[in-house]
């Protein structure tokens, strides 16, 4: 197939599997090595819980080295039990933001150093009758927003947020992976945030997972 890129940004693909014994953990590294080498980059999460064991959060400009990533990953022997499909975006609330915070949003390198706890989830905004998010005019949902960013700032050294856009593209409108240096951080950040207007009227939140993020070779080692 030939490449499938989108205008600006990266295409963003959470995969959440349950290991077996016969994982080729071999070829699955291969397999993370070669979009890897392709410029791509790919994020191997240990889950805790029962929802998975192991996840991948890969980015590349290319839709289609997406899809054979992650046929590779179901050949080396890994069920695939959830998924997330998104995009990097930037705000329609942050036009006018400097480049370098730009290009941070729509080609992020990850992981950060030192922050190894790791949460996804999806979420979208309320559409009831009485609390719907797109009949607010733009100027409220703007101001909205800035007080639901000011409560995210106070973390800032703690935690990183990367929000991606998937409206038309996944159930939900938006995944948040949040990567932090401790696991308390994950908690703190998410219950401050809710108490914003933004997130207490108007958020819908789908499953969230929780893991440690590491190297291809020590997430195998812990799920083995």
């Amino acid at each position: 197939m030939e490449p499938l890129k989108p205008s600006e940004g990266l295409g963003v693909l959470h995969l959440f599997c349950k290991s077996s014994e016969q994982i080729k953990t071999d070829l699955l590294i291969e397999v993370v090595d070669g979009i890897s080498s392709q410029g791509g980059q790919v994020i191997p999460v240990s889950i805790l819980g029962h929802k998975a064991d192991l996840a991948f959060m890969v980015l590349s400009e290319d839709w289609v080295s997406l899809r054979e990533f992650q046929t590779g990953i179901t050949n080396c022997g890994l069920q695939i039990v959830d998924s997330y499909v998104s995009l990097t975006e930037i705000s329609e609330y942050a036009t006018g933001v400097p480049d370098e915070m730009r290009n941070a949003r729509l080609y992020p390198e990850l992981p950060p150093e030192g922050k190894t706890a790791w949460c996804f989830y999806p979420m979208s905004k309320r559409r009831n009758v009485d609390q719907n998010w797109f009949t607010l005019d733009f100027e409220k949902r703007k101001n909205l927003m800035y007080e639901h960013g000011a409560s995210g700032r106070k973390f800032a050294g703690r935690v990183l947020q990367v929000i991606t856009g998937s409206t038309g593209i996944d159930d939900f409108e938006w995944g948040v992976t949040l990567f932090c240096e401790k696991p308390d951080d994950l908690k703190d950040v998410v219950y401050t945030m809710r108490f914003d207007e933004a997130s207490a009227e108007y958020a819908e939140f789908g499953p969230f997972y929780a893991g440690i993020v590491g190297e291809m070779h020590q997430v195998l080692e812990v799920i083995s």
